[in-house]
């Protein structure tokens, strides 16, 4: 894939009923209730660009958590933003929407679907692929406990970027990070080894399409650094195709994560080399640093 200049991520100024943006447009709080908050990405995203968000607050008492995925439609020619993306968005077409929860992301196809192409019939729509993991099967969380992918070598957390079929995305802002406290070293290696649950605070999880020629594309979610695998086939990308982001049930709050494809800018080269010689980034606050270059070091 040729590189792309790094663009400034926002919401779309259309969302939902109870969302509220913050001044920047980075940031999405669902005010009340625990559905009308959908949004969508300012400007349809590129082929192989990520749309990362990261879960800032969560409201207990509800059931359900963060919905994204990806929408050929303009918010601009919506009548109304649909009080739910799932149904209302997927039933109306043309729209591709995951729901993220606990435990069970990760896509795992089905057999029979292995040897077709993505250009079979029946995908002017694209079509969803495979199934959540087991529930009380063999494979459990992150295949552990058993299952084909046992053997697997968890690489994914070692490698400086992310690849996904002939895209490489930097995964320096791909995984979460704890706030400050005791244990936060410990939290913060859960977060790399993705062995926290994606709708926990600070996860990170991202979307993205895939080019597979013939004017189609693959939907990869990505959470806390590790590609979830095609969670849909067939998309048609021959038409602008904008993020779509639930701010669903338990979810409250997310921001989202600026990510640099080309060259790091100087405050990102001045984190990583202050980082570099640090034991943990909460041990930041004992060097004479400005408060505003502690804070970018530490959570960012």
């Amino acid at each position: 894939m040729e590189p792309f200049p790094d663009q400034f991520m926002e919401f779309h100024p259309i969302h939902g009923t109870n969302v509220r943006l913050d001044h920047s447009g980075t940031q999405a709080t669902r005010v009340e209730s625990f559905a009308n908050g959908v949004c969508f990405s300012k400007r349809p995203l590129k082929p192989g660009e990520i749309f990362l968000i990261e879960i800032e607050d969560k409201e207990l008492g509800w059931c359900g958590h963060l919905r994204v995925g990806l929408t050929a439609k303009d918010p601009r020619s919506l009548e109304e933003v649909p009080e739910y993306s799932i149904p209302d968005l997927t039933d109306s077409g043309d729209s591709w929407i995951f729901a993220i929860t606990r435990n069970h992301n990760k896509i795992i196809e089905d057999s029979g679907a292995g040897g077709q192409e993505a250009g079979d019939g029946g995908l002017a729509g694209g079509r969803r692929l495979g199934r959540g993991e087991v529930e009380d099967g063999a494979v459990g969380e992150g295949d552990r406990g058993g299952g084909g992918n046992n053997n697997k070598p968890k690489t994914f957390f070692t490698d400086s970027h992310l690849h996904i079929e002939n895209i490489r995305i930097p995964r320096d802002k791909l995984v979460g990070r704890s706030r400050p406290g005791r244990y936060s070293h410990i939290l913060d290696d859960l977060y790399k080894t993705n062995c926290l649950p994606p709708t926990a605070r600070r996860s990170r999880i991202g979307v993205l399409y895939v080019p597979k020629g013939q004017d189609l594309a693959d939907m990869h979610m990505v959470i806390n650094g590790e590609d979830m695998g095609a969670s849909a086939k067939g998309i048609p990308s021959t038409q602008p195709l904008h993020a779509v982001v639930d701010v669903f049930a338990a979810t409250k709050c997310v921001r989202i994560v600026q990510v640099e494809y080309g060259f790091s800018s100087l405050q990102t080269l001045c984190r990583k080399a202050i980082q570099k010689h640090i034991v943990h980034r909460m041990a930041i606050d004992w060097l004479e640093l400005p408060e505003a270059l502690k804070h970018y070091c530490k959570y960012e």
